[in-house]
C-alpha cells in the first residue's frame, strides 16, 4: 500500500525496519500493530499490515521529541519491555489510505505520542541518530538550508554503499561503469547504484524499493535520450519499444559527465543494431505518410525533453475537435477543427486583445499568458480518475475543489477558450486506445459540485457514445485530412520557429520568460534557497518544450484521393478510395507497377555487358521502344547499340573533347549532347548527322535537361541556362532557332541539375557541394544550402509530387531538402561516394564509386542490398518509366542491361 507518492515533493526514503506501533501502552487496552517503520528525508511513515488501518505519516518539522528510552529504564526487569522502542511525540500527522480508501488524507493535530518498536534492537541506537538528524536538517528555516542538508546526508549514505555485483544476471558479465543516480518517476525520485556491463544496464535502490534491482537487457533497447530535469542536463530515459509513450527507465544523475559517459556505453552498443533518429528523419517519414501524425508528435515531444516521467515536461498533444455540442461529429467540415495555426490563448479574439493591451503596458520582459499550456497540474487535472496518489502529492494530499475538476469535455474546452488564466492543451492519452482516466473506476470521493451533483465519470460530448468511442473519434480526428494539411502550423508554435523571438510575438505566442530552456542559468544562482525556492516555481508553473526547429515546419504530403497508410492509432479506420476498382485510371495501374517495381528492386539481375567506349561513360539516353540505346562518353562520341542485334551502329564524334550528357528529345528523332568544348549538339537519328550546334557556355557544359521545347544547360561556366528552341519551319531547313530565356547565376562550376514534375523549379548542384532551388520564372533563387563537401554528383526530386530533393555528394553523403521550406531533413553516409542514382521517394537504387550497385532504405537510414556491378566507378544510371528496366554505365568503359526479376 505503501508508495513513494505518499513522501513529499523532492522528499528521499532512505530505509525500512519491522516494527510494532503500540498503541495504549501500559493499559488494559494495549495493543500492538505489526508493520513497517519507513526513515525518509521529511518524515517518519509507519505502514501497517493490516490494510483497514491508516498508514501514518509523520512531518519531522512537526516533531516535538524523537528519543529511545532511557538505559535504567530498559535494565529494569519489572518495567514493560521497551527493548527497540522509539518515542515520538508530536503536533500533527497524517492519515493515509484508512480502511485502503483513496482519498484525502486526513489530519490529527494536538501534541500527540507515538510508540514503535523495532524487531531488531540493536539497529535502534542508528535509528534514533539518524532521525535525529534529519530533525535538525527540517527546522531549518530556509528552503534551501534544508536541501544542502538532506543532500549531504544522501551523498554520505551513496558513499558508503556500492552496488551488489551478486545482482548481475551472469557471473561472465564485464564491469564497465558504475556511479551513483536517481531513478525518476512522475513526481518521484529514488536514490541508488547505476551499473553498466557489455550486456545489462542495473539500478539497485538504495532503499531496495519498489524491488531490489532494475534490470534492462542492452539488447532489448532501442532509443535512449538524453534529458534535462529540473533545467539541468542531468537526465537519461532508456525506452526498449520503438513506439511507446512510457520509457522502460529515466535516470538522473549527480553530474552531466556520468550522464554523458553513460549515454555513451549505450549509444555505442546499440549504434551496431539501431539508427538514432532525429527529428528531420522522422519528419521525413511523416510527411511521407509512413508514421502517423500521432506518432510523430510522440517522437517530437520525446525529442523536445517531454516525458512521461517527469510532470513538469509531459508531452503535449494538440486540441483538435472544436465541436463539443453537435450529436454528429463530422469531420469534413473545417469548423469541426481548432485554428491550428493559433495558440490556445488566441483562439478568442476578444480575450487576447485584453491579454494584449496589458502585455504593451507591461514593463519588461514581458508576455502574454500569466500560465503555461502545460503543468504537472494540468496532467494531473486530466488523470487525476487513474493517478488520484499524484495528484493527492502534488496537492499536499487534498484532491482539488469539485467545481475546478475536470468533470466536462465541453466545460473544459469553453474554459480554454473563455477563462482568464485557462490555456491549457492536451496530453497523448486523448490520443489513444485507454478511456480509464474518462472513468471514476476507482470510485473516488472527488467531492460535490455547487449544485450538489457529485463528481463521477467526465462528462462527454453528444457524438461520443461512451468513453471508447471518444477515444476512437479524437484519433480519427487526429489523423483527419485537415489535421494532416495542418498540424505543422502548430508544430511551428510548440516546437518550431513560432516558439520564441519575434515570429512568437506575432504570433500571439509569448509566456514568460522563465519557462523557456535557457530561461535561467541555475549555476549563476549563488544563494541555495533562491535557488530552490525558483526552481519549484518553474517546475509547478511548467516548461516550454526545447526548439527543435527554427525555420517553418514542412506540410505533409496529403494524397488527395487515398488515404496513406496509417501505421499507428489502432481502431481508425483508413478512408476508403472514392476511386471504385472497375474505375481505377491507368495511371493507377503505373502507379501501382511502379510501386511494385521499387518494393522489389533487390530483385534486379543484370543479364548482359557490352565494351562499347575507350573511356568512361557519362550519358545513358534509351528510345520509347527500347530497342536503341545511346550513350555519351569522355572519348567524345556517341554511340548509338542496338538491343535486337546486340551490335554497336554507329559512332559519332562532334569534337575532340569529352562528352558529358545525353538525352533523347520527344519522337525518338534527335538526340543531344553536351560537350566539355562548351558546345551542345543536336544530333538527327533519321538522318545521321549533325543537325545544330549551340555554342552557349564559356566553359564546359556538364549537364542537359529538356522539358516542353526548353532546354536547361549547366555549366562549369557557374551558369545553368535556359533555352527556348523552335524547330525549324520548313523541311529543308532543320536547323533550331535558340532563345535565350533565363541565367541562373552561381559562385561556382555547376556539375548537375534537376527539374520538378511542375518543370516550374530547378535544382542544381555545384562543384563544391552547394545545392540551390530556383523558381524558373523568375529565375530567382527560393534556397540555397552547403549540403555537401566538395562536388555534388548527382540531384532529383522525389518523382510523384516534387516535395523532397535528393543529392548525392563528393563526401559520400545523401542529404535529402523538403523544397518548400527549404529544410534539410534526412543525412545518409555510405561507405564511399554514390556517383549516381535514381529514387521514388522512399527507397534509393544508387551507383557507387566501387562499381556495385545500393538498395537503400532512406526511412530506415540503411543498405539493404549490394548487387556486383561494373569494375569501376558506376558514372551513369538510365530507368525505364515503369521503373523495371536499368541500363548502367561505367568508368570501365561497360554498359550493363539490367531486369527486374519477380
Amino acid at each position: 500500500r505503501f508508495s513513494l507518492l505518499h513522501l513529499n515533493l523532492e522528499e528521499y526514503y532512505f530505509e525500512h525496519h519491522t516494527a510494532n506501533h503500540i498503541i495504549n501502552k501500559g493499559c488494559r487496552g494495549e495493543r500492538k500493530i505489526r508493520g513497517s517503520l519507513k526513515i525518509c528525508s521529511k518524515s517518519i511513515i509507519f505502514e501497517p499490515d493490516e490494510i483497514i488501518q491508516p498508514i501514518i505519516k509523520i512531518p519531522l518539522r512537526d516533531c516535538i521529541s524523537i528519543k529511545a528510552p532511557e538505559d535504567n529504564e530498559t535494565n529494569n526487569p519489572f518495567t514493560w519491555d521497551t527493548s527497540g522502542g522509539i518515542s515520538v511525540v508530536c503536533n500533527q500527522v497524517f492519515l493515509i489510505k484508512e480502511r485502503n480508501i483513496i482519498g484525502s488524507y486526513k489530519t490529527v493535530r494536538g501534541k500527540t505520542e507515538y510508540l514503535f518498536q523495532l524487531d531488531v534492537a540493536g539497529k535502534l541506537g542508528d535509528v534514533v541518530q539518524t532521525l535525529h538528524q534529519l530533525y535538525r536538517a527540517s527546522c531549518l528555516d530556509k528552503l534551501g538550508d534544508q536541501a544542502a542538508m538532506i543532500t549531504a546526508i544522501l551523498q554520505s549514505r551513496l558513499a558508503r554503499t556500492s552496488f551488489d555485483k551478486n545482482r548481475f544476471q551472469s557471473i561472465s558479465e564485464t564491469l564497465h561503469m558504475e556511479c551513483k543516480a536517481e531513478m525518476v518517476t512522475p513526481l518521484v525520485t529514488n536514490p541508488g547504484h547505476v551499473c553498466v556491463t557489455d550486456a545489462n544496464l542495473y539500478f539497485q535502490p538504495l532503499n531496495g524499493y519498489p524491488k531490489p534491482v532494475v534490470q534492462i537487457t542492452l539488447q532489448n533497447v532501442r532509443r535512449i535520450y538524453k534529458r534535462r530535469h529540473g533545467l539541468m542536463p542531468l537526465g537519461l530515459e532508456v525506452f526498449c519499444t520503438e513506439n511507446d509513450l512510457c520509457s522502460d527507465i529515466y535516470l538522473k544523475f549527480y553530474n552531466y559527465q556520468d550522464r554523458d559517459e553513460l549515454y555513451f556505453l549505450i549509444a555505442t552498443y546499440i549504434e551496431n543494431h539501431i539508427t538514432e533518429h532525429t527529428a528531420e528523419s522522422y519528419m521525413l517519414q511523416w510527411q511521407r505518410g509512413h508514421i502517423s501524425n500521432y506518432q510523430y508528435l510522440l517522437h517530437l515531444n520525446n525529442l523536445a525533453d517531454r516525458s512521461c516521467n517527469d510532470l513538469s515536461q509531459y508531452p503535449v498533444f494538440p486540441w483538435i475537435i472544436a465541436d463539443y455540442s453537435s450529436s454528429v461529429l463530422d469531420l469534413t467540415k473545417p469548423e469541426t477543427f481548432r485554428d491550428l495555426s493559433k495558440p490556445i490563448g488566441a483562439l478568442n479574439k476578444e480575450r487576447l486583445d485584453r491579454l494584449l493591451t496589458r502585455y504593451q503596458e507591461m514593463p519588461d520582459p514581458k508576455f502574454m499568458y500569466g500560465s503555461h499550456y502545460s503543468s504537472p497540474g494540468y496532467v494531473l487535472f486530466y488523470l487525476v480518475r487513474v493517478a488520484p496518489e499524484h495528484m493527492l502529492c502534488l496537492q499536499n494530499g487534498k484532491f482539488d475543489h469539485a467545481d475546478r475538476m475536470f468533470n466536462s469535455l465541453a466545460e473544459t474546452w469553453k474554459n480554454c477558450l473563455d477563462g482568464a488564466t485557462d490555456f491549457k492543451e492536451l496530453i497523448p492519452e486523448f490520443y489513444e486506445n485507454d478511456s480509464s482516466f474518462l472513468v471514476n473506476s476507482l470510485k473516488l470521493d472527488l467531492g460535490k459540485r455547487q449544485g450538489g451533483k457529485t463528481v463521477e465519470d467526465v462528462e462527454l460530448p453528444p457524438w461520443a457514445s461512451g468513453p471508447d468511442d471518444f477515444l476512437q473519434k479524437c484519433q480519427e480526428a487526429l489523423e483527419s485530412q485537415y489535421v494532416s494539411e495542418h498540424l505543422h502550423e502548430w508544430i511551428d508554435l510548440i516546437f518550431g520557429y513560432k516558439q520564441k523571438g519575434s515570429e512568437a510575438v506575432a504570433a500571439h505566442n509569448v509566456f514568460h520568460p522563465l519557462t523557456y530552456e535557457g530561461g535561467v542559468d541555475l549555476n549563476s544562482i549563488m544563494d541555495p534557497n533562491e535557488k530552490v525556492a525558483l526552481l519549484t516555481q518553474i517546475l509547478e508553473f511548467g516548461q516550454t518544450p526545447k526548439q527543435l526547429f527554427t525555420i517553418p515546419h514542412p506540410r505533409r504530403i496529403v494524397p488527395k484521393l487515398r488515404s496513406w497508410p496509417r501505421t499507428s492509432s489502432p481502431g481508425v479506420s483508413v478512408a476508403e478510395s472514392p476511386v471504385s476498382p472497375n474505375e481505377e485510371s491507368f495511371e493507377d495501374l503505373t502507379e501501382e507497377t511502379i510501386t511494385l517495381a521499387w518494393n522489389n528492386m533487390a530483385k534486379l539481375k543484370s543479364h548482359e555487358q557490352y565494351k562499347i567506349h575507350k573511356e568512361a561513360i557519362t550519358g545513358i539516353a534509351v528510345t520509347c521502344s527500347g530497342s536503341s540505346v545511346f550513350t555519351t562518353s569522355q572519348d567524345s562520341t556517341l554511340k548509338m547499340f542496338s538491343r535486337e542485334s546486340k551490335t554497336l551502329q554507329r559512332s559519332v564524334s562532334f569534337s575532340n573533347m569529352a562528352l558529358s550528357s545525353c538525352l533523347i528529345l520527344p519522337g525518338d528523332t534527335t538526340v543531344i549532347c553536351s560537350s566539355w568544348d562548351n558546345h551542345i549538339y543536336f544530333y538527327s537519328i533519321a538522318f545521321g548527322r549533325q543537325q545544330d550546334i549551340l555554342m552557349g557556355h564559356d566553359d564546359a557544359v556538364s549537364k542537359i535537361c529538356w522539358r516542353d521545347e526548353r532546354l536547361y544547360s549547366a555549366s562549369w561556366d557557374s551558369t545553368v541556362k535556359v533555352w527556348h528552341c523552335v524547330p525549324g519551319e520548313t523541311p529543308s531547313n532543320k536547323k533550331h532557332h535558340f532563345e535565350l530565356l533565363a541565367e541562373l547565376e552561381h559562385d561556382v562550376s555547376v556539375n548537375t541539375i534537376d527539374l520538378n514534375a511542375a518543370n516550374a523549379i530547378l535544382a542544381s548542384g555545384t562543384k563544391e557541394g552547394t545545392i540551390s532551388i530556383w523558381d524558373v520564372a523568375t529565375a530567382t533563387v527560393l534556397h540555397q544550402l552547403p549540403c555537401h563537401s566538395g562536388t555534388v554528383y548527382d540531384a532529383a526530386f522525389s518523382p510523384a509530387d516534387s516535395r523532397h530533393l535528393l543529392s548525392a555528394g563528393e563526401d559520400s553523403c545523401f542529404k535529402v531538402i523538403d523544397v518548400q521550406t527549404g529544410m534539410l531533413i534526412s543525412s545518409l553516409t555510405a561507405d564511399e561516394p554514390q556517383r549516381c542514382f535514381k529514387w521514388d521517394g522512399n527507397t534509393i537504387l544508387s551507383g557507387s564509386q566501387s562499381g556495385e550497385l545500393l538498395i537503400w532504405d532512406l526511412l530506415g537510414g540503411k543498405v539493404t542490398e549490394r548487387i556486383k556491378g561494373h569494375a569501376g566507378a558506376v558514372t551513369s544510371l538510365w530507368m525505364n518509366e515503369q521503373c523495371t528496366s536499368v541500363v548502367t554505365g561505367g568508368q570501365d568503359r561497360q554498359i550493363m542491361f539490367w531486369k527486374l526479376q519477380y
